[in-house]
């Protein structure tokens, strides 16, 4: 089993505390993870992304191209690592910053108004 995972967003959104959060998990299952961070080079409402790789095995190597899942937190997120998702990947939007459909064919989706759930806590 190998999990790749890519979680984009804004900067200040969790990008990078969901990303921990997946590895952490990874590692109470006692299953093998790496996470690798990258900023924009904005100092502010720049743009953030994480990959998390949780596997049965060894890790050779933390980048990933192809995810099987996307959780993007804003548009330019999903412009930008859409096309990459793996055939039967996941692609999990926050609808309350993604408007307009998934143009990826052969993925499933799942829509969450993050940002509306957030304002409401």
């Amino acid at each position: 089993m190998l999990e790749r995972i890519i979680i984009s967003g804004f900067g200040g959104q969790g990008v990078m505390l969901m990303g921990r959060l997946l590895a952490y998990a990874g590692m109470i299952e006692g299953k093998k993870v790496a996470w690798m961070p990258s900023y924009g080079p904005e100092m502010r409402g720049g743009t953030a992304n994480c990959t998390v790789l949780i596997s049965s095995n060894e890790i050779g190597s933390p980048i990933v191209s192809h995810p099987k899942i996307l959780i993007a937190m804003n548009q330019p997120s999903l412009d930008k690592f859409e096309p990459n998702v793996r055939e039967n990947g996941l692609i999990i939007l926050n609808s309350s910053l993604i408007k307009r459909e998934v143009k990826r064919k052969g993925v499933n989706i799942i829509r969450i108004p993050a940002d509306d759930i957030a304002a409401k806590l």
